[in-house]
């Protein structure tokens, strides 16, 4: 078997998820007696770790509170907000075409394994992946690099055979921190800036760019003395 392969982040890179996240958001807020900010002033939690996005929107450290906002948010989260989402149109020819070159494609995101599971089958792509890895919901792998190293292991892959395929400045840390190179895309939450300032090696502003940037990148190995 080939190699090489593609890990793809979910939120912001294959689905945008936004109206389902930042209404589940909205829910939590009003559940614990918050107002909530307006839905484009969430962007910033699209991507990143739930829990740290609710430690900065509370102004808290508190455990008990924070438990509570994601027990609020799963509550919605699990039963509608999941579905609040839709397919980046041209996302699904580009896993595609690098799987119809030989690499081995998978889901790596920080959204918990068991919701992540039911977003790529509700979207008929769960063909087009040999596995989804996710977080767990007792916050084990929310770290973009603990997940990375951890999919590492499990597949049995070098990292220099890896391109992880992101929107957010943690999937850029979290690559590179596995020794493994990142390709940022600037159509979903994150901006081409946050991106380029954490050293993606590359940057698709549409997701028909990522194919080439990933053949452009291995091809580079086969140059390189």
């Amino acid at each position: 078997m080939n190699d090489r392969a593609v890990f793809f982040d979910l939120d912001g890179t294959l689905t945008d998820p936004k109206p389902g996240i930042t209404r589940c958001i909205q829910h939590a807020m009003v559940g614990l007696g918050r107002t909530p900010p307006e839905a484009d002033d969430l962007h910033w939690c699209i991507g990143p770790p739930l829990r740290g996005s609710f430690a900065r929107l509370l102004d808290t450290s508190d455990g008990a509170l924070l438990d509570r906002a994601l027990a609020l948010y799963r509550d919605r989260f699990g039963t509608i907000g999941l579905f609040e989402n839709s397919l980046y149109p041209d996302a699904p020819g580009a896993v595609r075409a690098l799987r119809a070159l030989g690499y081995r494609t998978f889901v790596v995101t920080a959204k918990p394994e068991i919701f992540a599971v039911r977003i790529i089958e509700h979207f008929s792509l769960a063909g087009l992946f040999e596995r989804v890895h996710g977080s767990e919901l007792d916050g084990r792998r929310t770290d973009k690099g603990d997940l990375i190293a951890h999919v590492l292991a499990q597949e049995r892959l070098e990292p220099s055979r890896v391109v992880m395929v992101g929107d957010r400045e943690h999937d850029a840390i979290g690559a590179a921190r596995c020794a493994v190179r990142c390709v940022g895309v600037s159509y979903g939450y994150g901006t081409e800036a946050e991106l380029r300032a954490q050293g993606v090696t590359a940057l698709a502003r549409s997701p028909r760019d990522i194919l080439s940037l990933v053949e452009a990148l291995f091809e580079k190995d086969v140059r390189a003395p």
